[in-house]
């Protein structure tokens, strides 16, 4: 790491012009939560494995900014040579940069990891004292990354009308019509997951995210789709022939956004349209559609800047609201999953009864009295982890997991986003909590659920958090809300039973969920954050309910169900405005040994027992089925 460093200070010296600081955030070309292994550059350079999170090298200092979720882990994973900025503690990046780096300081950024957002925001920043941001030509870290990841060309594949339940027609009509009330004659869409969703198709480039490296660019009467070339078959290739799609290479992007802006960009077949539109009425309006918060600098700068509308990508919410099928496909595949979920907690419970003599799932034991006598068994949380996959595995549909596993223990478990590997991770202990959040992805839907058991004698302490949680996830539950609501205003919902203890969580309550896609999507999400407050829930989006409470160095406590938001039905409408409520879709029970039930309202101890009525009765038949083959 310090020879990293070194060079990256040597490279960053001889810059023209030399560069003070150097910046490295956690995203890729398309400002992407979770990245491909090439292009997990401020890992590379920090040690730090968190999903989210951006170092700042000076000539003399290195930091790394991130949020609560990592505060634990990057106090572990970051050398001496590193110093933590805590998110929401300590001074933004910007603001840091600008209060210590000297007057006409010069700030390296590859354009192509920064946002439009981000890069004119710390150029506000910077103006009072003279410094810039320099961007470099090339990226600094690919330099002295020597043994960085190949570029991979793994086949584009189209997602059938049977689990996406729109065309790519009706997609793009609505694209367009959106360009025509914004006054805008084409749109740049750089998010992976909006380009997978629009053309109706999915990949395998970024691990746990079926998504392809691709831009997309649509205008009135065109639609480009920019990606390494190499991954497209001919029947993929006459898939977008079919639907009016010119594929192009993907460097192409850049050239091409040049052309958009002096509206030379021209497809090899100008045709009509679906909806009737001409390329003669492409000259009607002059603006170009970015989306701020995921389109990079790099393309930014190439367009007229009085002549871009700076508005989030009309694809987000439009993929956001599921459609039927996709509605559908989403509980079908919840199903699957949360028998999967019930099969493992089985499992788990006769391997930690057999290997450590422990009470089990459903009693308490005063303590572990006995090791039964089989020395080579052990449960880690990588082999736990793994059987949970492979009872995935064997669903219909199944494609992999969403996300890391989550496979925690004891003072691991307070680790929010845990990963453990096989090498150095824990070994199961009946004595201690044991939460594990995990999810998959299935042609029909995305899962993402977390449970926290115990398979020893919780203490009481353990069982007032867990309950405390569990009260929480059940308020946000069984909220009822007006149309116009936001994240924002409901979070407080799960945190209250903690907050009466003097307790609290550092992460969001819940994030939108993909059909087949990214396991995080939004726009919308329930947050104590103030972005939380810019688009409103409405119906048939999803969203996560998943509260949680981590004491450092003991346990973690997390419980977390997808929700479908949907139409309530109310005995009175104030306003006309019309009310919302939630749908679970999870199916798997939560642990009664570790809820005090005294804690429990009556509502509560009856929402309760219906849940897990409905567990039973919808799960049945996958277990039932299981168990006979066990059995056989």
């Amino acid at each position: 790491m310090g020879d990293t460093l070194a060079e990256l200070r040597a490279l960053m010296a001889s810059h023209s012009p030399p560069l003070d600081a150097l910046v490295v955030p956690s995203e890729d070309y398309h400002q992407s939560e979770y990245v491909s292994a090439r292009d997990k550059r401020r890992q590379f350079v920090s040690g730090f494995t968190g999903s989210a999170g951006l170092a700042l090298i000076t000539t003399n200092e290195a930091r790394l900014w991130t949020d609560g979720r990592y505060f634990l882990q990057a106090t572990q994973e970051l050398s001496d040579q590193w110093i933590l900025m805590r998110m929401g503690e300590d001074p933004a990046v910007d603001i840091w940069i600008a209060d210590n780096l000297s007057e006409d300081a010069a700030v390296g950024i590859d354009p192509w990891c920064i946002s439009i957002d981000t890069a004119q925001k710390w150029e506000n920043a910077f103006v009072r004292k003279g410094q810039k941001l320099v961007q470099t030509s090339t990226n600094l870290v690919d330099e002295v990354w020597k043994n960085r990841a190949p570029v991979e060309t793994n086949p584009v594949i189209v997602h059938p009308m049977e689990f996406s339940g729109r065309s790519v027609a009706d997609k793009l009509k609505d694209l367009r019509e959106k360009l025509i009330q914004e006054k805008a004659r084409g749109i740049i869409i750089t998010a992976l997951d909006e380009v997978a969703w629009l053309y109706n198709i999915r990949g395998s480039d970024v691990s746990y995210c079926p998504v392809v490296h691709a831009y997309a660019i649509v205008t009135s009467s065109s639609a480009f789709f920019y990606v390494d070339k190499r991954k497209v078959s001919s029947e993929v290739n006459l898939y977008f022939e079919e639907n009016g799609i010119e594929v192009r290479e993907y460097s192409a992007v850049s050239s091409d956004v040049t052309l958009l802006a002096s509206n030379k960009l021209n497809s090899k077949k100008a045709e009509t349209t679906g909806n009737g539109t001409t390329e003669a009425e492409e000259n009607n309006y002059d603006l170009i559609w970015a989306d701020p918060g995921s389109c990079c600098y790099a393309l930014y700068i190439k367009l007229n800047s009085d002549k871009v509308l700076l508005q989030q990508s009309p694809l987000a919410l439009a993929k956001a609201l599921k459609n039927p099928v996709e509605l559908e496909g989403l509980k079908k595949a919840h199903i699957r999953d949360g028998a999967a979920v019930v099969q493992y907690l089985v499992w788990l419970d006769k391997q930690m009864q057999e290997i450590y003599g422990a009470s089990g799932y459903f009693l308490e034991g005063e303590e572990v009295t006995k090791k039964k006598q089989l020395q080579t068994l052990k449960l880690t949380e990588v082999t736990a982890s793994d059987k949970l996959e492979s009872f995935r595995a064997a669903k219909e549909h199944f494609r992999g997991l969403s996300f890391p596993t989550i496979s925690s223990v004891g003072p691991n478990a307070a680790i929010i986003h845990y990963a453990p590997q096989a090498e150095a991770c824990a070994e199961l202990n009946p004595d201690s909590i044991y939460l594990f959040d995990s999810g998959a992805q299935y042609l029909d839907g995305t899962t993402d659920i977390t449970r926290t058991v115990h398979f020893g004698k919780p203490s009481e302490h353990e069982k007032a958090c867990y309950t405390a949680v569990l009260k929480g996830h059940i308020a946000l539950g069984n909220a009822r809300f007006p149309n116009g609501t936001n994240g924002n205003a409901l979070d407080i919902l799960a945190r209250v039973p903690l907050w009466k203890n003097g307790l609290d969580y550092r992460h969001g309550t819940g994030h939108g969920i993909g059909s087949y896609l990214n396991v995080h999507e939004g726009p919308h999400l329930i947050s104590f954050r103030p972005h939380a407050r810019n688009v409103p829930l409405q119906s048939s989006m999803t969203v996560t309910d998943e509260p949680g409470y981590y004491e450092d160095g003991s346990f973690g406590i997390r419980l977390e169900n997808v929700l479908i938001i949907k139409e309530a039905d109310t005995k009175f409408n104030f306003g006309d405005k019309g009310y919302l409520s939630f749908e679970h879709i999870t199916w798997a029970p939560y642990q009664t040994k570790l809820i005090d039930l005294s804690l429990l309202t009556p509502e509560e101890l009856g929402w309760l027992n219906a849940y897990h009525t409905k567990c039973r009765d919808i799960c049945f038949n996958i277990l039932n089925a299981w168990l006979h083959i066990r059995q056989s």
